[in-house]
C-alpha cells in the first residue's frame, strides 16, 4: 500500500500548495483586506480534503480496507462481534460514512467558491447575473439533500455498520447505489450548469480569437472534473471487495482534480507571465489591440463590459463609471493578454439619454463614450 499512500500524500501536498499560491495571487493583487468569499472557500475546501485523506487512510491503517460490504449471509452469521475483524469492518463502516460527507463537503465548496468567482465576471451583466444566483441555490439545495441523503438514507443510521443480519445494499456505505448516484448525480449536474454560465460571456467579448479558445479550453477543463467522478462511481461499484480502498483513492484524486482546474482560473496570469520570462511567452501570445479607444460596453453587435464599475450620477445627468481596482484583480481574465492598454483611459464616462422617452425601444438609447488620460 507504499504506493497508494505515497501517491495519496503527493496529491494532498500539490494541492496544498496550489491553494497557497491562489491565496498569494489573490493577496498581492487585490489585498489581504480585500479577499472575497470564493478565497476563504477554498480554504476551506483545502481543510476538508486534508480531513478526507485523513479518513481514506484510517480505512487502510486502522480497518485493514475492511466494510460490512463485499459479505455472505454465511461469512456474516459466522463472523463473532468479539473478532478483530468484526470491529475492523464496523470502524471501516463508520469511517466511509463520515468520508463520504467530508468529501462531498469539499467538492461543494470548491463549486461555490467557482459561483463567486463567476459573480464577478459578471456583475455587470444581469442576463448572466441572475444565472450565477441559480447556481447558489442549485449548489446549496444540491449539497443540503446529497448530505441528507448520505446520513439519513439508511435508518436507523446504525445499520450504515451492521454486519448481521445484512443491512441491505442501501446501507452500506463503500459500494450502496444510494450513495454513489446521490452524489454522482448532483456533482455532474452542477458541473455541467457552472460550465454554461461563463461560455456566452467568453464569445461575446472583445479580445482575439486565440485568447478566446484558450479561455473556452480553461473554463472547459472542469471536464476533467466530471471524468473523475463517474470513474469514481464506476470503480466503486465493480471494484469487489477492494472498493473501500479504491474508492477513496479515487475520492482524493477527484478532489484533486477539481483544486487544480479551479484555481487555474486564477493563476493562469501568474503561469503567463512566469512562461514569458523563461521564455515561452509565444504560448500565450495574441496580437495586441494598438487602438486607443476605451471600451464602448454594451452596443449593438459589441461586447459586453468586463469591468465591475462604481457608478454614479454627475449634476448634469451623465452616468460617471471609475473602474480602478478591477484590473488588478482576477477579473484580468478576460482581458486581451491580461492587461489593459496604458495609454487607455481607466476612467470611463457614459451618457445615456433617451429620445423615444421608451425603455423598450433599443433604436432610442444613445450611448456615447468619452476618455480621457490617466492621471
Amino acid at each position: 500500500m507504499a504506493g497508494e499512500e505515497i501517491e495519496a500524500f503527493t496529491l494532498l501536498a500539490l494541492g496544498m500548495v496550489i491553494i497557497a499560491l491562489r491565496i498569494v495571487v489573490r493577496w498581492r493583487s487585490v489585498g489581504l483586506a480585500n479577499l472575497q468569499l470564493d478565497d476563504y472557500f477554498m480554504v476551506l475546501a483545502g481543510i476538508l480534503f486534508i480531513i478526507d485523506l485523513i479518513a481514506a487512510m484510517l480505512v487502510v491503517t486502522k480497518a485493514n480496507g475492511l466494510t460490512n460490504s463485499y459479505m455472505t449471509d454465511e461469512q456474516r452469521a459466522a463472523l463473532s462481534p468479539d473478532s478483530p475483524e468484526y470491529m475492523d469492518r464496523v470502524l471501516g463502516s463508520k469511517i466511509q460514512v463520515i468520508g463520504w460527507n467530508v468529501m462531498v463537503a469539499s467538492l461543494w465548496c470548491i463549486k461555490a467558491s467557482v459561483a463567486i468567482f463567476y459573480s464577478r465576471l459578471t456583475a455587470q451583466l444581469a442576463h448572466l447575473r441572475l444565472r450565477v444566483y441559480i447556481a447558489y441555490a442549485l449548489i446549496g439545495v444540491t449539497w443540503l439533500v446529497t448530505t441528507l441523503l448520505l446520513l439519513f438514507g439508511c435508518r436507523p443510521m446504525s445499520k450504515y455498520w451492521q454486519i448481521n443480519p445484512d443491512p441491505g445494499g442501501v446501507c452500506q456505505p463503500t459500494n450502496g447505489k444510494l450513495y454513489v448516484f446521490s452524489v454522482l448525480i448532483p456533482d455532474l449536474v452542477t458541473d455541467l450548469y457552472l460550465l454554461s454560465i461563463p461560455l456566452p460571456l467568453l464569445w461575446a467579448v472583445n479580445i482575439g480569437i486565440k485568447k478566446k479558445v484558450s479561455l473556452v479550453l480553461l473554463f472547459s477543463m472542469v471536464v476533467f472534473v466530471m471524468m473523475a467522478a463517474i470513474i469514481r462511481g464506476v470503480v466503486i461499484l465493480t471494484a469487489g471487495p477492494e472498493g473501500a480502498i479504491s474508492g477513496s483513492q479515487w475520492a482524493i484524486r477527484e478532489e484533486f482534480v477539481a483544486l487544480v482546474v479551479t484555481n487555474l482560473l486564477i493563476l493562469q496570469a501568474p503561469i503567463r507571465n512566469f512562461c514569458t520570462k523563461i521564455g515561452l511567452g509565444m504560448l500565450f501570445s495574441t496580437r495586441r489591440n494598438t487602438s486607443n479607444k476605451a471600451y464602448e460596453g454594451r452596443t449593438i453587435g459589441g461586447g459586453y463590459p468586463l469591468e465591475t464599475p462604481t457608478a454614479g450620477t454627475k449634476p448634469d445627468g451623465t452616468v460617471a463609471a471609475w473602474d480602478r481596482a478591477a484590473w488588478d484583480s482576477d477579473e484580468q481574465i478576460l482581458c486581451e493578454n491580461g492587461t489593459q492598454n496604458k495609454n487607455i483611459v481607466v476612467a470611463r464616462e457614459v451618457a445615456v439619454e433617451s429620445e423615444s422617452g421608451s425603455l423598450k425601444e433599443p433604436g432610442g438609447w444613445t450611448v456615447s463614450v468619452a476618455a480621457r488620460p490617466r492621471p
